[in-house]
């Protein structure tokens, strides 16, 4: 949509990609203070308007999802991985539900990654995500990933710290491993203020049919705010390549959220443009003989 220049005329100038506005800076210091989680840096400019852009990109993506996956019948290896990082409440599951709702689930592989369990702490810690890796044709979402050995194993000091250093160059060999392989990584940190856990927490004790998605340990995990940003400015930092470059995506508001995400899946899947694999049969021979049946 055409915007002012600041002159008063209309400016028809195209808007930029989204993965350009909410792409982390490489090469840059992070700091997450300087931005605001409840901004809207692009797209729709409020909730009835997000919820009709969000609408509309699904029939978008669940065409160039069913390209993809039908692309990979005739050998092409490509697929796409979400990689969802943040807060607790920052909106993870929320994604989940509202973004990989509108595609077809035969197509999806999601993956929720809980504390490892005891197999999985005799394994590297990237043992386990490598078995849930999507594959040819699908779209994968992590719903938090490898990032938490170097997030919580951090700020719980779970590993020395030579060891932790290690493992961000680790991941950096993965993701472009991935790459390589025809993986297309889609990382997404979903920024909420401090302010805001306080209230989806809140909307949760208030709630009866919520209490579940509640843990007594969330209120002590807030202590530790400062040093979980620190830890995520530290990831978003030394894990940002051009392979795999990370997105910060303002979570303060649901609806945003959800286009945003919607709308960097669309563009990375556009990016890719999957094409429909020609028949290896001679289709007028088929229906002639299909209708004399």
């Amino acid at each position: 949509m055409p915007k002012h220049d600041g002159t008063g005329k209309r400016s028809t100038r195209p808007e930029p990609a989204l993965r350009e506005v909410l792409r982390v800076p490489g090469g840059d210091r992070v700091d997450l203070t300087a931005y605001d989680p409840s901004a809207i840096p692009a797209g729709p400019a409020d909730k009835a308007a997000g919820l009709a852009a969000t609408a509309a990109l699904a029939p978008r993506l669940a065409d160039l999802q069913e390209r993809l996956y039908a692309s990979s019948t005739a050998g092409d290896r490509r697929r796409v991985l979400l990689v969802l990082q943040g807060m607790d409440t920052s909106g993870k599951g929320g994604t989940v539900k509202h973004v990989i709702g509108q595609l077809n689930p035969s197509g999806c592989r999601i993956h929720a990654f809980k504390k490892p369990t005891r197999e999985e702490r005799s394994h590297p810690f990237l043992w386990r995500i490598m078995k849930a890796l999507p594959g040819p044709g699908e779209i994968g979402i992590f719903d938090r990933s490898h990032y938490e050995d170097v997030l919580i194993a951090r700020v719980r000091e779970l590993v020395p710290r030579a060891q932790l250093d290690r493992r961000y160059e680790q991941i950096n060999r993965f993701e472009a491993s991935l790459a390589e392989e025809g993986v297309t990584v889609v990382k997404v940190f979903l920024h909420l203020s401090y302010e805001e856990q306080r209230e989806r927490l809140l909307e949760r004790l208030d709630n009866p049919e919520k209490h579940w998605k509640f843990n007594p340990g969330d209120i002590e995990e807030r202590a530790l705010w400062p040093a979980y940003r620190e830890a995520y400015e530290t990831a978003l930092e030394r894990c940002n390549s051009d392979e795999a470059p990370w997105y910060r995506v303002p979570a303060n508001r649901k609806w945003y959220r959800n286009w945003a995400i919607s709308k960097l899946l669309l563009e990375h899947l556009q990016a890719l443009d999957p094409r429909y694999p020609p028949g290896d049969y001679d289709v007028d021979a088929c229906r002639r003989r299909l209708l004399a049946t």
